[in-house]
């Protein structure tokens, strides 16, 4: 028996928290005393994301270049205090499950994209640039870095063969939206898994406005805040 309060399969990583919650609580109930790397390493093997919620704070993922995946885990870069104000908000427009996977999309774009390997041209250079961001607290750098690239991963699915677009209408308006928020003065960034709702990165003295400006366009049904937390852990709240 498993319970998720994220929306799952639809674009908001809630695979994440699942497998690594999942691969906390199986090891423990096998009496398996892994370090964290190690669930890092196995919890990955259910969802790629997963290897990063072991740990709180802010967290990188190594990608590794061994065959067997021995070397790609994550580990924490900055505890969650170091950043306190940082926040994320969830915007979302569609709860039901998309109709092509993360899993199933990016395989076709690995496939079939004819810009996929420009893209990962670009990875080392914003992964650099927000984790140098993160450890400054530079909310500018984090924010743009992050929008820029979800831009151009999702630029990849369109360019795929058939073309993947998880964007609906009210995803645009809230790319609009955010983009004319930072014309008003508010820092706000905008970014997005494989899917339909967008995740909009802001720091807590701007939350009240940006909130209320985002239930104010049609097509959000809900918003959830966000900000840094702990890592997966056991708890004594049984659901049975």
């Amino acid at each position: 028996i498993s319970e998720s309060n994220f929306p799952v399969a639809a674009g908001l990583a809630s695979s994440a928290s699942g497998f690594s919650a999942l691969t906390v609580a199986a090891c423990s109930a096998a009496g398996l005393k892994l370090s964290p790397k190690e669930l890092s390493i196995l919890t990955r093997q259910g969802s790629g994301s997963a290897c990063r919620s072991i740990f709180g704070g802010f967290v990188e993922w190594h990608r590794g270049n061994r065959e067997d995946g021995s070397d790609s885990y994550a580990e924490e870069i900055a505890a969650k205090e170091h950043w306190p104000d940082f926040r994320m908000i969830a915007t979302i427009v569609e709860a039901k499950k998309k109709p092509v996977s993360s899993r199933g999309g990016m395989a076709q774009t690995v496939a079939t994209c004819p810009y996929y390997k420009d893209w990962l041209a670009t990875v080392d250079e914003d992964l650099k640039a927000v984790r140098d961001g993160i450890k400054a607290r530079d909310f500018e750098k984090v924010g743009s870095t992050a929008e820029f690239n979800a831009l151009k991963m999702h630029a990849t699915m369109i360019t795929t063969k058939p073309s993947i677009i998880y964007w609906i209408p009210a995803t645009m308006e809230i790319i609009h939206a955010v983009r004319q928020m930072r014309e008003d003065g508010l820092q706000a960034y905008f970014t997005m898994d494989a899917g339909p709702n967008v995740k909009v990165l802001c720091q807590e003295k701007d939350i009240s406005e940006i909130t209320d400006r985002l239930k104010d366009l049609d097509g959000v049904t809900n918003t959830i805040l966000c900000k840094p937390g702990a890592g997966a852990k056991i708890v004594n709240d049984h659901l049975f």
